[in-house]
């Protein structure tokens, strides 16, 4: 398999990684319907972890089986598939070499106390991901959690030895927690801040939430209106963060969010493609639905990235 242009070109943009990692990257760049065009959709499924089980899984009860999602992402011709080291390593031998694989290595979920704060444990290790033969490492911080600062030094560590041992980074960039409001989680200038923290904490892979056009920070705000930067549509907004992950130099993925109308999630990638960003992970809004409407759904949104819908 020979990388395309487009994809050295991606490549060429991590002018400080090891060729392991950049093999791991081109692995995920090069993979399934989109493969070489520099666009991504990836399968992320840690929701059952993040939410539990009937919330996660009993929409579609076939779901409940790791090996159903393996399977999906391969039918569906997606770059990767990301779960925490349980889901991994359901599947690891049956599916070992077909589709590249992140390791979700923090996860928290829904019986923590609302006095507990915004913050996520560590569920697996570097070593894991080598034993499991996967392409990269997956790490959510929470920017603007009164834990965050104890988040950005575990990834930190983490992805070092990661990338020693030729392993990708993936970081979920989410903002929450005691310093940020609700609407703020997925204000336009809290987002840019969120992938910019990601790209400088060296993230290979950025995922962060599409935003809106809300400004939180009063400062923020003040540059935002003097420079007149453009954040009226969701494609201005896209390509906003792209600008705050290194002018582009960085892979960003944008989350799918809660289960809702197939338009949205159409709108959602056109919007994605338009502002310049690499694509989609989708969970809830594949998995949830019957397979058959699944791969339709994927289907479709290959297309769009390709420019044909």
């Amino acid at each position: 398999m020979r990388a395309t242009r487009i994809v050295q070109k991606i490549l060429s943009n991590y002018e400080g990684e090891t060729p392991g990692v950049k093999a791991n990257l081109c692995r995920m760049l090069m993979q399934g319907k989109l493969g070489g065009t520099g666009k991504m959709i990836i399968l992320p499924v840690d929701q059952g972890f993040e939410h539990g089980p009937a919330r996660t899984f009993a929409a579609n009860p076939a779901a409940y089986d790791p090996h159903y999602h393996y399977q999906l992402a391969l039918d569906a011709g997606l770059n990767a598939y990301a779960a925490p080291l349980g889901m991994i390593e359901a599947g690891a031998d049956t599916y070992a070499g077909q589709i590249p694989t992140i390791l979700k290595v923090n996860s928290a979920n829904s019986l923590l106390s609302d006095t507990a704060g915004k913050n996520q444990a560590i569920t697996a290790c570097v070593d894991d991901a080598l034993r499991l033969g996967c392409a990269a490492i997956g790490f959510t911080i929470y920017p603007g959690s009164d834990a965050q600062l104890e988040m950005y030094e575990e990834i930190s560590v983490m992805r070092e030895e990661a990338a020693r041992k030729g392993i990708a980074t993936v970081i979920w960039s989410y903002p929450r927690g005691e310093a940020v409001t609700k609407d703020g989680e997925t204000g336009i200038d809290v987002a840019a801040y969120a992938a910019q923290i990601a790209a400088l904490l060296g993230a290979h892979v950025i995922k962060i939430k599409l935003s809106t056009d809300h400004l939180m920070l009063p400062e923020a705000k003040k540059v935002y209106e003097a420079e007149g930067i453009d954040i009226a549509t969701q494609a201005a907004r896209v390509r906003h963060c792209m600008q705050a992950s290194f002018n582009g130099r960085r892979i960003v993925v944008f989350s799918g969010g809660a289960k809702k109308g197939e338009d949205s999630v159409y709108d959602d990638a056109r919007a994605i493609r338009d502002g310049g960003g690499n694509g989609s992970i989708i969970g809830r809004n594949s998995f949830q639905r019957p397979r058959e409407d699944a791969l339709a759904m994927l289907g479709k949104l290959v297309e769009i990235y390709r420019g044909k819908a």
